[in-house]
């Protein structure tokens, strides 16, 4: 069994927070793969399934950030999930928006989400970091606690939404694959207008000589159909 748990706070209030971001990742998973329905257990909402014949179950963490580890810890004891199938998505300062990084154990760079949950669990588990940029040292707590923004919309949904069909990757495939399976959705498409002209037909060949500016000698249609008049004119009786 898998577990993916996506971090943030309860509460309308802080539902659109980029500290939430994780929460909107796990939602569009559930969503993506018809998981649910949503219920309370564990100190948090879950959501259970099959992601490609894999069963997982969705955390949203109720024990608001800095106690993440508590329902996650709960979860994990209880189906006795093994630390290298969780995976907590979370936001990250030091990451630009829109970029994603996995990786399995490490630091928790100051974020008092994956500080909890280690105290808990122990390291081993899989973090899922989401970029939201960094304000200045100054700025941070209102940053994190600050909704995103309506120009941050152009790369937040379609960064949830290839987290959301590419989490299948990370039950049959592993980290490599979906970090590259979310890189290769979200690459600009590349213009094919040069493509076009290359590959562009060449026209058709006219029959009859062509002078040095390439222009067709044959009589024009105008000419063509003028003489056929005259002959049968000339065919007609009085």
């Amino acid at each position: 069994m898998f577990l993916f748990a996506g971090l943030g706070n309860p509460g309308s209030q802080y539902a659109k927070h980029r500290h939430n971001v994780g929460f909107m990742a796990v939602d569009e998973i559930a969503h993506c793969h018809s998981l649910g329905p949503w219920k309370k257990k564990f100190q948090a909402q879950i959501c259970e399934g099959k992601i490609s014949e894999q069963k997982v179950l969705v955390m949203k963490p109720e024990t608001y950030m800095n106690e993440s580890g508590r329902a996650v810890g709960e979860a994990a004891r209880f189906y006795k999930i093994p630390l290298s199938n969780i995976f907590v998505f979370y936001d990250e300062l030091d990451l630009a928006p829109g970029k994603i990084k996995l990786k399995l154990g490490g630091g928790i760079a100051g974020h008092n989400g994956p500080r909890s949950i280690s105290s808990h669990i122990g390291n081993d588990y899989y973090r899922v970091r989401i970029g939201i940029g960094h304000p200045g040292k100054h700025r941070v707590t209102q940053w994190v606690l600050g909704d995103f923004a309506n120009s941050d919309q152009d790369w937040l949904y379609p960064l949830l939404d290839a987290i959301g069909r590419d989490s299948a990757a990370l039950v049959t495939h592993g980290a490599e694959r979906f970090q590259t399976d979310i890189a290769l959705r979200l690459r600009p498409e590349r213009s094919d207008t040069n493509r076009k002209k290359n590959n562009k037909p060449s026209p058709a060949p006219v029959s009859g000589k062509s002078d040095t500016n390439n222009k067709t000698t044959q009589p024009s249609l105008k000419n063509a159909m003028a003489e056929s008049l005259m002959k049968l004119l000339g065919t007609k009786k009085d």
